[in-house]
This record gives structure tokens, sequence and C-alpha cells, in this order.
């Protein structure tokens, strides 16, 4: 029988060495395969948002004698009826779309986080206020209500758009992150916390909102995607400026002046795989957070079969053994 190092330590007196505590695995989100391409996807719209405009050959108002051609060299996506080039467009409306997206979702966020959390930790009679409100907001249209805030405005920009989008898009993220917060309220670190004598908010920002950071990212990105939609839905069906460019302008012209009937492909087809491919690369980094947040798909917790025990929390909460060696 094969005798261990162990045993012939044992044997011998000496203690057996204590296992190596397993490192916890850093950059676990990017190292996300799926995380990774979703975020390489964003950051060059990112960098089309931005350079754009400067980069579009061409005016996209600009009309010029190629009526309704087909894409060439001088025309990559072709143009419409009036000769505007259709890739100076993608180009230029890739801003309003960005923009748009990422204010909204930064909007609705914030409000989600500060009525979603407050109503999950306080237990008087604002927390049921704040758990009211959002249920009000809930069950109110998002959509149907955008139209009507933006159609009776005087002038309809893209921060317009995008405020509006985020005040009436915020209340199930509110209600996620309030079922969350329940949950993590009666945790040991946050009656530690409460022991020590820690303030409401401290304990919200420092000990709650850590935990619930991946659970923010999801709902930010769930929001952004949510956004955009609703903001090419807008300018679809001609709610929006329409000589404010973006990919959902290009869908209205497209459609009012029967592109497809006409077999002018090139017309709206750059603007949908525009949308689509952003709304992938969205859904991939959602994909990523999602294996983080839930425990059946997390699978960077462990290290050559060793747990990683995650930190939690930032008051130190004694352990069962040092609790009952002071006890002893």
């Amino acid at each position: 029988m094969a005798i261990s190092t162990v045993d012939l330590q044992a044997a011998a007196g000496e203690a057996a060495p204590s296992p190596r505590p397993a490192k916890r695995q850093k950059f676990r989100f990017i190292a996300n395969k799926k995380t990774l391409v979703g975020l390489i996807i964003l950051g060059f719209y990112v960098l089309l948002a931005i350079f754009g405009p400067m980069l579009a050959p061409y005016d996209p108002d600009a009309r010029s004698a190629d009526l309704l051609s087909e894409p060439t060299s001088a025309h990559w996506f072709g143009t419409t009826h009036l000769g505007q080039d259709i890739f100076s467009q993608v180009l230029s409306g890739a801003r309003g779309v960005v923009y748009v997206g990422l204010l909204a979702g930064l909007v609705a966020t914030a409000l989600a986080v500060i009525i979603g959390v407050s109503s999950g930790y306080l237990t008087n009679t604002g927390g049921e206020a704040l758990s009211a409100l959002s249920n009000v907001f809930l069950v109110i249209p998002a959509l149907p209500l955008i139209i009507i805030v933006a159609s009776i405005l005087p002038s309809v920009s893209n921060t317009t758009i995008g405020l509006v989008i985020g005040l009436t898009s915020w209340a199930w993220g509110a209600r996620v992150l309030r079922a969350q917060t329940l949950s993590l309220r009666g945790r040991d670190y946050v009656d530690a916390a409460k022991a020590t004598g820690e303030s409401t908010w401290r304990i919200i920002f420092f000990e709650l909102l850590p935990n619930l950071t991946a659970v923010i990212a999801s709902g930010f990105v769930g929001t952004v995607i949510f956004a955009v939609l609703s903001e090419i839905t807008l300018a679809f069906i001609g709610v929006s400026d329409p000589t404010d460019w973006n990919w959902g302008t290009i869908l209205f012209w497209a459609q009012s002046q029967q592109a497809l009937a006409q077999g002018a492909w090139w017309w709206f087809v750059p603007a949908g795989l525009a949308i689509a491919v952003l709304g992938t690369a969205l859904s991939l980094i959602n994909f990523g957070i999602d294996e983080i947040v839930n425990p059946r798909l997390r699978n960077a917790g462990r290290i050559k079969g060793k747990s990683v025990r995650m930190r939690i929390g930032f008051t130190p909460v004694l352990g069962k053994a040092v609790l009952n060696e002071r006890a002893d």
C-alpha cells in the first residue's frame, strides 16, 4: 500500500502543510468570450459614433445625379431616390443612435438604483411609497407614452428623446434591484454593519451596491437595447425630426419611397444590419453578465477543482470557528 507524504509527516510528528488558498480569478468579465466579442463590437460602434460624421465621404443631405444607384466604388452603399449617399447617412446616423441609447441607459439605471435599492432596504413609509411609485410606472406602456410626450414637445432632439426614454423605462430595473436588496438585507455582513453603528446610506453604498454591481450592469445593457430600438422606432414612424439622420430615419425614407417594391435593397439592408449587429453586441455583453450573476452558469469561480469564496461587503464578519473560540 502506498504511503503518502502527509502520512509520513504525521508519523514523524510534523504538521501537514496547509493547502494554498485558491487565487481569485481576475478579469472574469473580460475573460468571457461572449463578453469580449460584444465589448469589441460595442467599442467599434462608439468610435463610429464619435468619428463617423467626420469619416463620411459626402454630406448625407447632399443630392447628386446618381438617382437610386446600386452600390459602386463611388457610393459604397448606393444612393437614394434623390442621389444621397447611403454610406454617409449610415455613418452620420450612428452618433444619434449610440448617444440616445447611452443617455437613456444612464438615466434609467440611475433612477432604478436610487428607487429600487432604497425601497428594498428602507422599511418605513418612504420605502413603501417608492415601491408603489415603481409599480405605477411598471403598468404604464412605455412606447405609447414616449410617442405622446415626444409629439407634444415643440422640438424633438436626440437629448429630448434620450431623456424621455430614460424617464419612462426605469421601473423594471427598480423592481429587480428591490427584490435583490430584500434578499441581501438580512445577510451577516449587513447585520454586522448595523451592529457597528454604520449609517443607512453607508450600508447602502458600501455593503449592498458592491453586491448588486452585476445586476445593475445587466439592467443598464438591457435599457440601452430598449432605448436603441425605441429611438429607431420613433424615427421610423416619423415622430422624431426626419432631417436628423439616424438609422431609423434611413428606414423611414426607404419605406416611404417604396424601396422594397422598387428592388432597392441597398437602401434599407445596411441600416438594418447595423441595428442587428449593435443589438447582437449588447446581447453578448448581457449574456456574459448573466453567466457571472447566475450561479448555474458561473464556472469561473472554480479554479482547478477548488472553490473560490467571494468577498462581499466592507465590514468584517467573524467566522464560526472564531466565535466558538471566543465563547470557550
